[in-house]
């Protein structure tokens, strides 16, 4: 038989393996399960640390099998991937996780995966992203945003999701860990993977797709969507490297292009702006604080490493209510980093990304201001009627608040100011050492940022600090702007077939589809669209 346990241990318990097991025993007991010792096995699940109350805990769940082979639990089986018959080719536009999984879920049927990406391979993509900061350049199709891996790539690799009705979440961890993630990823409360470590990964997901007979096409930019006889077949493309136009037709096209791809909207928008409708993203700023101090506000005055046991660092999650609107964190980086994610020369976006052991300096998070449709100026909602598709308007908001903080900065450099300044109103004259590499100004967000956001956020940080004492602090920097949690733009689709009504034979997921909003999630929606194509 098969149960599941949960126990709680001090750090220092936790390697524990006797004390472990006679806990796990008492648990069965408790239980009124009857059992010989020898006959238990067990498969730690989930682990989560616990700093309330003054102290640390860990609370830690296990998978308990008695008189059960492990190895034969059917949970723990990998899907069995088909070399590609070509009885049937699908399109996939973009290689995130949504268009790498959808991938491999066709090759769960033999279909064959004909996969186009504007940015580059992996590791060829790392350079260009490196150029951001010693060359003050962005490549518009190969960046912190665009290329191998989507997004997520170089972006602390984030597993955690709640949206366990969308699929398999397990599913996706062991792929993962098939491709080489750390096994940990299975029971950690919060998985992440590292953006040192997910790069390789994903180029072994690109390569197994290739030996089963996938195709891969980088450097490949969609101009067009090619249709015929009334349904979307194909698209239409060019060559960055050779200026070529190429042209890609299939049985369906599966549109996974991520958050920040604009062109994409304007495409669909001049095929069928009805295709389109406005949704509610968020904007903000990062906020990077000294990890030792997030490290002692979480854990109570205890370093993240200390003689009770390696914690790590410590993360925090925080949401408050402003002016009827939600403020909170997103995308907490502890141990990270501030990146750059514009995707073109004349705006500046930020980040955060932490590799595997999450031990830089700085801990990380993005604080942002939901932003509804009806929340946009009316000047980009008259310029989006104008020409004729009114659900553009958030994103030619986004837009000009990313031009906004352009102004503001110089070359690559973002513009910045002290979160106690931000709050005083007034000039920051110094800063203290910045994970950001590109480099930061002295800029009064303050006066810049739209009343909208910076009322609420400076609420909102007041909020956050009662909860979290210490968050407003002489050492918190904030940098500016923080525009591509999500997409202000949903790409229709019907709930049963996945299909665009307005456009038959295309079929959107992922994040750039509105409809995921992280790596998991978006894996899970390329799985359930593709499964709806096998």
């Amino acid at each position: 038989m098969k149960t599941t346990v949960s126990i709680t241990l001090k750090p220092e318990q936790e390697n524990n393996a006797d004390l472990i097991r006679k806990f796990i025993f008492r648990e069965l007991n408790a239980k009124h399960i009857d059992f010989q010792k020898e006959d238990v096995k067990y498969i730690q699940e989930k682990k989560s640390v616990d700093a309330r109350h003054g102290g640390l805990k860990l609370h830690i769940k296990y998978n308990v099998f008695i008189k059960e082979d492990i190895s034969e639990n059917k949970e723990d089986k990998l899907p069995e991937w088909k070399h590609a018959d070509g009885h049937k080719t699908v399109v996939i536009v973009g290689s995130g996780p949504a268009g790498l999984f959808g991938a491999l879920t066709l090759l769960e049927k033999g279909i064959k995966p004909v996969i186009i990406e504007r940015g580059e391979a992996a590791s060829d993509r790392k350079r260009s992203i490196a150029a951001i900061s010693t060359k003050q350049t962005v490549d518009e199709n190969s960046n912190y945003c665009f290329g191998e891996g989507g997004a997520g790539t170089f972006s602390d690799g984030k597993l955690y999701t709640r949206s366990n009705k969308r699929g398999n979440i397990a599913r996706i961890l062991k792929i993962f860990v098939n491709f080489g993630a750390d096994p940990k990823i299975l029971t950690d409360a919060h998985p992440h993977i590292g953006t040192d470590a997910l790069p390789q990964i994903i180029t072994n997901m690109r390569n197994k797709i290739i030996e089963l007979g996938g195709e891969f096409y980088f450097q490949t930019k969609v101009t067009d969507l090619i249709s015929k006889e009334n349904k979307v077949s194909g698209v239409h493309a060019v060559d960055l490297k050779t200026g070529e136009e190429k042209e890609f037709t299939g049985d369906a096209v599966v549109l996974a292009t991520g958050h920040s791809a604009s062109d994409i909207y304007k495409m669909i928008a001049k095929c069928n702006p009805k295709s389109l409708e406005a949704k509610t993203f968020a904007v903000g700023v990062r906020v990077e604080h000294p990890r030792e101090i997030i490290d002692a506000i979480q854990y109570h005055g205890k370093a993240g490493t200390s003689k009770a046991g390696n914690l790590g660092a410590a993360e925090y999650r925080l949401t408050t209510q402003v002016q009827e609107r939600g403020v909170y964190s997103f995308c907490m980086c502890p141990g990270g980093f501030v990146v750059p994610s514009q995707t073109g020369p004349n705006e500046i976006v930020v980040n955060g990304m932490s590799n595997k052991k999450r031990n830089s300096l700085w801990s990380n998070a993005a604080i942002v201001v939901e932003t509804r449709p009806e929340d946009i100026p009316p000047v980009f909602i008259e310029r989006a009627e104008r020409e004729k598709c009114p659900a553009l308007a958030g994103l030619y908001f986004r837009d000009h608040l990313e031009k906004l903080a352009k102004n503001a900065s110089e070359g690559q450099k973002a513009p910045a100011q002290m979160l106690t300044d931000f709050m005083a109103h007034k000039a920051s004259e110094s800063f203290p050492k910045t994970s950001y590499t590109p480099g930061i100004v002295s800029s009064r967000l303050d006066q810049w940022i739209p009343s909208q956001i910076s009322d609420r956020l400076r609420q909102g940080f007041l909020n956050f600090d009662k909860n979290m004492k210490g968050f407003i602090c002489d050492q918190a920097l904030m940098i500016a702007m923080e525009t591509r949690t999500s997409t202000p733009v949903r790409i229709l689709r019907d709930s049963e077939t996945m299909e665009c009504p307005e456009l038959p034979g295309l079929f959107p997921c992922g994040e750039g589809s509105g409809y995921a909003g992280g790596i998991v999630s978006s894996a899970m929606d390329g799985e359930n669209v593709c499964k709806i194509l096998s």
